[in-house]
């Protein structure tokens, strides 16, 4: 017996680059998102049921995302929407999804509006908001370099916007003083030097980057370029080694500071852990021609396996409702690839499923954590 297909996702376990994919994948995807799911089918399924996935290509734009969710619901008639990548896509259709009252989970996206289920209660979130990073990082400045000078770069939408209010909020009554250079970049730009050095020129030694990927990988690159050396703080979703700071160039990339809720695959201290250890077994045979030190990878198989938790827990019981019941039911959940000390917990009034993050800094090889592990 089959599950109705349900799943819409473009990241997932093992797509190429989840920072940079599109929020549905497109029609010829990489296996990646599949993959797990393939993997979960070939061991018998969920409850004895085989999972049927279906992904449609949004462009990353809000437009064709309306249209290719409402085709999803309403000629597919999916059970769920799952990993969608992209906050002004995910907006685009979180009133439609929720009037309709189909599940929209685990969205690949850290605005802190997943976590509204008193007014979007068939909405939530997975990775910690992008409000909760920024107040830590405003937090160790303060600190750490109480007298910085703090520029602030980013996405000029609800994404950038919510890193802004979380470094302000964590600056407190300091903001004022402290916070010298906002300035943002539109997605459809092609590039962000022109920022980079005007916040140079204003005297910035902090650099708070709230920028995606492809951006980030920018920065860091004219950063060194131009012989600038703040301490760069680099946002969670643009941390991966393999297609962020690559491409950047890893001897630019020394120093970069960020955090972490994810075991990284380029540090050699998860080279015997079991879960990364069943992660690489999971990537050789469902995903060979995936990268071993990209992140993303290791994400979209962690958001998965909690996916497949929920439908674990719903049993026989596979009605809408019930679904997101059991999301909202997680308790203590292990993905096998999360840091030590940071588990899924969920419940009627919280749809923020991970809340803790520890801060880490760029070696020129892999991400070495530092401090203790930090909750909201």
């Amino acid at each position: 017996m089959s599950i109705r297909p349900w799943l819409s996702c473009g990241v997932a376990v093992a797509a190429l680059s989840l920072q940079v994919s599109p929020s549905f994948a497109q029609k010829k995807y990489d296996p990646g998102a599949s993959a797990y799911f393939k993997k979960v089918n070939d061991e018998g399924g969920v409850n004895g049921r085989k999972i049927v996935f279906l992904s449609l290509d949004d462009g990353y734009t809000p437009p064709k995302a309306v249209e290719a969710t409402r085709r999803l619901v309403e000629q597919d008639q999916v059970l769920l929407m799952f990993g969608s990548l992209g906050t002004a896509t995910n907006t685009a259709v979180q009133g439609y999804l929720n009037a309709r009252k189909v599940p929209q989970l685990f969205v690949t996206t850290g605005a802190s509006k997943w976590n509204d289920p008193q007014h979007h209660p068939w909405t939530m979130g997975f990775q910690p908001n992008y409000h909760t990073e920024a107040v830590i990082y405003a937090k160790y400045i303060l600190q750490s370099k109480p007298n910085a000078r703090i520029g602030v770069l980013y996405q000029n939408d609800d994404y950038g916007k919510d890193y802004l209010k979380g470094v302000k909020d964590g600056l407190g009554e300091m903001a004022a003083k402290m916070v010298v250079a906002e300035l943002t970049y539109e997605v459809t730009d092609a590039t962000i030097d022109g920022q980079i050095v005007q916040m140079h020129g204003m005297g910035v030694d902090v650099l708070i980057d709230a920028t995606s990927p492809k951006f980030a990988a920018q920065a860091i690159r004219k950063a060194y370029d131009i012989g600038w050396k703040p301490l760069h703080f680099l946002n969670n979703t643009s941390i991966s080694v393999g297609s962020v700071l690559a491409p950047a160039g890893l001897d630019k990339s020394v120093g970069l500071v960020t955090s972490l809720y994810g075991k990284d695959p380029t540090d050699p201290r998860w080279d015997g852990d079991a879960g990364m250890s069943a992660w690489r077994a999971f990537m050789k045979t469902y995903y060979p021609e995936g990268s071993l030190i990209d992140n993303a990878n290791v994400f979209g198989y962690g958001q998965a396996r909690t996916l497949v938790q929920v439908l674990k827990q719903c049993g026989d019981n596979l009605t809408r409702e019930n679904v997101m019941k059991q999301a909202a039911s997680l308790r203590d959940f292990d993905t096998s690839v999360s840091l030590p000390g940071i588990t899924i917990n969920t419940g009627p009034n919280d749809f923020a499923p991970i809340k803790s993050l520890q801060l880490a800094r760029f070696d020129g090889k892999t991400w070495v954590p530092f401090g203790a592990v930090i909750g909201r």
